[in-house]
């Protein structure tokens, strides 16, 4: 008889060609998809692969996506671009997404992800997938190469803490807020390689884009996957993008299960929240930040740019302005974000207002691209870290914030509680 496992152990032990995995156990297991970018991915692999003379396993389980260096800002950006799409021509990738947007949210937009796959990134962000159910985690480019040379990766079987939220978040307040809160509570470190999966009423009322948002800064607290199990809100996202047939009962957890812990939240009780530099650790209610002066807010990156988090800062801009002396910049996270809010006309507010757009990317996020900030500038963003130096001069200062709170911000010059300008 197999004894109760967590999600996490299930999509392991299957991917390890077993019933059971225990806690702590080291196993092997086969890699159904991996996806990598054109930083991390083939300007690395390709001179490893060449010096072993190996070649893909299976390229149809790899996924390469273009953008850090889109659209090329110089030469060495653009010879980058080069050889990612020379190495997909030559390594017969056809899964190959350029300059379409960023790869957390590009892979589940064209339903590369669903339920019980077992996926490895070559980015620290790639928990995004545990928003459908998968485990995914992020590999460096070294592990890679392995990966995709042998179509299979070890790992420790980590346990799991499970996170409950019960109640209704308020309004003008997002799942952004609720990772801030979980980072000031649970520390950068404080799920080091472990699984997080999040659960309770709150967590099944969030769309598809927020659970992604939750998933995705699991990577902030350290964690190895960041998990929810699939429901019909995950069902219905994948329907819409040609997914069907999801098995959302075999992908769930046994009642009995072990958890290293459970922590429980009351999400009615959350207030807009405002990480201060330079980690998102430094977080607390927007009110303590009141006052902070900004040069620049910027809604971007895999975390703070989806459709919905567009919509959520067209919510607090429409009919008002951007404060004099403050720039405003928006990179939609993908293409089709950029199509959907033309479409909705969520572009029309943020550009009535004042906003200017920017190249869908990863942009200014980690100081690559178009948008990085001078030497002692002030700026709030809806990205996912605010590491000292990440987005531009060492003596910058990043204050992280939802899109509600960012566009309050752009609007009033400093950091306030967007409830205040919605009022």
């Amino acid at each position: 008889m197999n004894r109760p496992q967590t999600l996490a152990q299930k999509i392991v032990a299957r991917a390890a060609g077993r019933a059971h995995v225990d806690v702590g156990e080291v196993v092997t297991c086969a890699i159904d998809l991996a996806m990598m970018h054109d930083s991390g991915g083939p300007r690395r692999l390709q001179p490893m692969l060449k010096r072993l003379g190996a070649k893909i396993w299976d390229p149809d389980k790899v996924v390469v996506v273009s953008d850090h260096y889109v659209p090329a800002v110089d030469a060495e950006s653009a010879s980058i671009l080069k050889l990612t799409r020379e190495f997909v021509r030559d390594h017969k990738i056809e899964r190959f997404h350029d300059m379409q947007g960023i790869c957390h949210v590009v892979l589940p937009e064209n339903g590369h992800l669903r339920p019980g796959l077992f996926v490895v990134g070559g980015d620290s962000h790639s928990p995004t997938g545990g928003a459908f159910g998968c485990f995914m985690f992020g590999v460096g480019a070294t592990e890679m190469c392995g990966a995709v040379v042998t179509g299979e990766i070890w790992l420790k079987t980590p346990a799991t803490i499970l996170l409950n939220w019960h109640g209704k978040l308020g309004p003008m307040v997002s799942a952004k807020d609720m990772m801030l809160a979980l980072c000031k509570r649970l520390g950068m470190g404080g799920a080091e390689y472990q699984v997080v999966q999040y659960a309770g009423d709150a967590i099944s009322g969030l769309p598809m884009f927020e659970r992604m948002t939750l998933c995705n800064m699991a990577a902030e607290l350290g964690a190895q996957v960041g998990l929810i199990a699939p429901d019909t809100v995950t069902e219905y996202f994948l329907a819409e993008r040609g997914v069907t047939n999801i098995d959302t009962a075999r992908w769930q957890g046994d009642a009995g299960a072990e958890y290293l812990r459970v922590e429980n939240f009351d999400a009615s009780d959350l207030a807009p929240q405002v990480a201060a530099p330079h980690s998102p650790a430094n977080s607390g209610p927007a009110a303590e930040q009141r006052g902070v002066a900004i040069h620049q807010a910027y809604i971007g990156a895999c975390t703070g740019a989806k459709i919905n988090d567009l919509r959520m800062a067209a919510a607090v801009l429409r009919g008002k302005r951007v404060a004099p002396n403050v720039r405003l910049l928006v990179a939609p996270a993908t293409a089709r974000t950029t199509a959907e809010a033309a479409a909705d006309g969520t572009l029309a507010a943020l550009a009535e207002a004042g906003a200017i757009l920017m190249p869908s990317g990863c942009g200014a996020c980690a100081g690559y691209g178009a948008g990085v900030l001078a030497e002692d500038e002030v700026c709030i963003a809806s990205t996912a870290r605010n590491f000292k130096g990440r987005m531009g001069a060492s003596s910058s200062k990043v204050y992280l914030g939802s899109p509600y709170t960012v566009a309050a911000a752009a609007i009033a010059g400093m950091i306030v509680d967007p409830r205040e300008v919605a009022s």
